[in-house]
């Protein structure tokens, strides 16, 4: 539904810095940057489907308030656990260690961190039954 995101942070690189150790472990990487200005993520191996400059963008600028949320996609509940653990490694702040959420639905794996600018960040693996 959605083909690119993205929100304003205060310091480009230490965002940038943040999210290229926290996205590695959900498979992806820098796609397209313009020094100073923005930085796009995407998937780390090509998808012809999938926008090439990337789907999660940062730019320099004012957070927005109210803080959003994001949730990314993870493979499976280890990729939702070794990105809990590069966030905080990385220096996020907890907001919900992985576990399931099942007031969410049944097989709702997931955690959350906030970022450097207080945005609440998710990756969740969706747990077939």
């Amino acid at each position: 539904m959605i083909d690119h995101t993205g929100f304003g942070v205060t310091n480009l690189e230490n965002s940038k810095r943040f999210y290229t150790c926290v996205l590695a472990s959900l498979g992806h990487t820098v796609r397209l940057e313009f020094p100073d200005h923005a930085v796009g993520f995407g998937p780390a191996l090509r998808d012809e489907s999938a926008d090439p400059a990337g789907a999660f963008w940062l730019t320099q600028g004012t957070p927005s308030t109210p803080r959003m949320h994001l949730a990314f996609s993870a493979k499976n509940k280890e990729e939702v656990d070794a990105f809990y653990a590069a966030a905080l490694l990385a220096g996020g702040r907890d907001n919900g260690a992985p576990g399931y959420r099942p007031h969410y639905h049944p097989g709702y794996y997931a955690a959350f961190i906030l970022d450097p600018d207080g945005y609440n960040i998710e990756a969740v693996y969706h747990e077939k039954r």
